[in-house]
């Protein structure tokens, strides 16, 4: 809870039970309170509370950060909330702990005084920043803004304690404006992306979306004089562009007459939203409005490619700004009575969905479903990703964009009737000229950016469909066509297989009468070809061979008969047995089986041979 001379936090109970409700769902229940800072507030009446918010450490102690009118930034720990853990002076001038009121009036009359501030996300360990301990740190960078529009930047650390660097700025703006965009900024928030992103907000509604990129050393001689770096480079804003948001909706007198040119100018808050990191919401006296940034993605792809890519940096040119939706609009008219949104959140239920939760100045709650156009990536769908054989249409490679989102495009709305609510009486009707203004602004709105872009994306689905219709008609005579071919191309592959046949069939009997032809040629020649030659020299050899083994069969046979002589003679009248040992068996056994073996080998060769020769 915080106000202009201080900040409590309340710490809820634990919730448990069968619907998870604060202490098992006790109808009253007790909070503690840490007040923050209060004896500073205390002594100090000519100081007030700008900004307060959470660092954001999540697995350390937690601290509450505080911006006050003193420009100076505290650090508070909830286990010691009166004595700040951190004091880091912000002001612009040299002799920072020695600031008078005279001098602080004249420094807020420069507008050097700081009005906002907010931490980025994670980055990498600065030189800025001393590193008493070898242990790796997360380093947050904390951007300052003060009135004048001019930005510096701190690196702070919460590993063993809490660290946090000297600011140094002013940061460059790129391209240079005279004015320095602006005199009455009053809003800064960086979104959770790489490279960070800062939107700095002024009083007369006007966003400045600003990319944090490292600059050109040459081009930065005045402000590189106030860093304390090494080889650190200087990080620079680029404004990428300019948002005015319409905090009262302007209206027109008459038929013809334009709209009110009336100046208003409020403070404007600005809040993350959870669910889109390129998605953020303004909060002021007169109403809601919700931002888009839909060229982040072109970005990301633009710095990530290695050389130039001239085709990424055409696509980010020509990319679309963000797109900005009035939600809630608390005064419609200048002239309408202040009614402030006093409390904002967005919260993710699965009951209520993606919601926005609004309190208003009479403490009323609002809950808004979040119809944004500016979602998150969904999950693509299986039949996004067809298999390797489907092929689709060479002439959609054209196209950049679907025809769905070339309608959507058109039916894209540059702004949007807000819920309007009304301060003061509810029961006092609004006066005359006031209803009359807001119907025919409403009605004019609903002309131009719903029924006009309607009617326009009606032409174009008329104009597709009969496209269409031309495309389908014209395939399907093409179709006709390659029937009537095919059936063509069938019966002439029947003709030509026929063809095939025959000439196959033919080409046979020629070679066959060929070989006849040569071969009677070949068997009248006188003189023998050399293949004849080689025939009859290896039937020669043959011959040689058979002759030789038929005297060796010869002389086996001689042999076998004179064996048999000489056995016979040997045997006497009466058989006498011949008493053999084992050992003796088995060699007689071994010759005789080793001499048959040789005589089946001899007579299966002589067996081949004359089979082969057996003309």
């Amino acid at each position: 809870m915080v106000g202009q001379r201080g900040a409590s936090v309340l710490e809820l109970p634990q919730r448990w039970g069968k619907r998870s409700e604060f202490e098992g769902g006790r109808s009253e229940i007790n909070c503690r309170t840490i007040p923050v800072a209060e004896r500073f507030f205390s002594s100090s009446p000519s100081v007030s509370l700008r900004q307060a918010a959470w660092y954001p450490s999540e697995t350390e102690e937690p601290h509450l950060v505080l911006l006050t009118s003193d420009n100076t930034i505290r650090f508070y720990g909830l286990k010691s909330p009166q004595a700040p853990a951190k004091v880091l002076p912000v002001s612009q001038s040299e002799e920072d702990s020695s600031v008078h009121p005279p001098v602080r009036s004249y420094a807020a009359s420069l507008g050097e005084i700081a009005v906002a501030f907010d931490f980025g996300p994670v980055s990498s360990n600065p030189r800025q920043l001393v590193v008493q301990s070898s242990k790796e740190q997360l380093i947050y960078p904390l951007y300052v803004l003060y009135e004048n529009g001019e930005t510096y930047l701190s690196y702070t650390s919460q590993t063993n304690r809490l660290s946090v660097s000297k600011p140094v700025g002013p940061l460059p703006m790129y391209p240079a404006a005279e004015d320095n965009y602006g005199y009455d900024a009053c809003a800064i928030l960086c979104l959770p992306c790489v490279p960070n992103i800062l939107v700095i907000a002024t009083e007369t509604g006007t966003l400045y979306h600003c990319v944090v990129l490292e600059s050109e050393e040459e081009d930065e001689t005045g402000a590189v004089e106030k860093w304390i770096r090494g080889s650190e480079s200087v990080p620079a804003l680029y404004v990428f562009e300019c948002v005015e948001l319409e905090l009262t909706l302007k209206v027109a007198t008459g038929e013809d007459e334009d709209p009110q040119e009336l100046d208003f100018t409020c403070p404007i808050s600005l809040h993350r939203d959870p669910l889109c990191q390129h998605r953020y919401h303004c909060t002021h006296e007169a109403g809601v409005h919700s931002v888009g940034l839909i060229w982040v993605n072109k970005l990301h792809k633009f710095l990530q490619s290695g050389e130039e890519d001239k085709d990424s940096l055409q696509e980010l040119a020509a990319e679309k700004r963000c797109i900005v939706e009035h939600i809630l609009c608390t005064r419609p008219l200048v002239t309408s009575e202040p009614a402030p949104v006093r409390g904002f959140l967005i919260v993710s239920d699965l009951s209520l969905g993606a919601t926005m939760i609004c309190i208003t100045s009479s403490y009323e709650c609002i809950l808004l479903p979040l119809l944004s156009s500016i979602r998150p990536p969904s999950p693509p769908l299986l039949c996004s990703h067809p298999g390797a054989g489907f092929e689709s249409s060479p002439l959609r490679g054209l196209a950049k964009d679907s025809f769905e989102q070339h309608v959507r495009n058109i039916l894209t709305r540059s702004s949007t009737n807000p819920l309007v609510l009304r301060a003061g009486d509810k029961d006092t009707s609004p006066a005359p000229s006031e209803c009359l203004q807001l119907l025919s602004r409403a009605t004019q709105v609903f002309r131009e950016e719903y029924i006009l872009k309607q009617d326009a994306a009606r032409e174009e689905l008329q104009r597709r469909v009969k496209l269409l219709t031309g495309q389908r008609n014209k395939q399907l005579e093409e179709l006709a066509l390659c029937r009537e071919e095919r059936k063509s191309l069938r019966e002439a592959a029947e003709r030509l297989a026929d063809k095939f046949e025959d000439a196959k069939y033919r080409q046979e009997a020629t070679m066959n009468r060929v070989k006849k032809v040569l071969g009677s040629l070949q068997s009248k020649l006188p003189v023998l070809s050399d293949s004849e030659k080689d025939m009859k020299k290896e039937l020669q050899t043959i011959n040689d061979q058979l002759k030789h083994l038929d005297n060796s069969i010869k002389q086996v046979n001689m042999k076998m008969e004179y064996q048999k002589t000489q056995v016979d003679k040997a045997v006497p009248p009466t058989r006498t047995s011949v008493s053999l040992n084992a050992h003796q068996k088995k060699v007689v056994q071994g010759v005789l089986k080793e001499q048959g073996q040789q005589i089946a080998d001899m007579m299966k060769q002589i067996k081949d041979i004359k089979n082969h020769f057996s003309f």
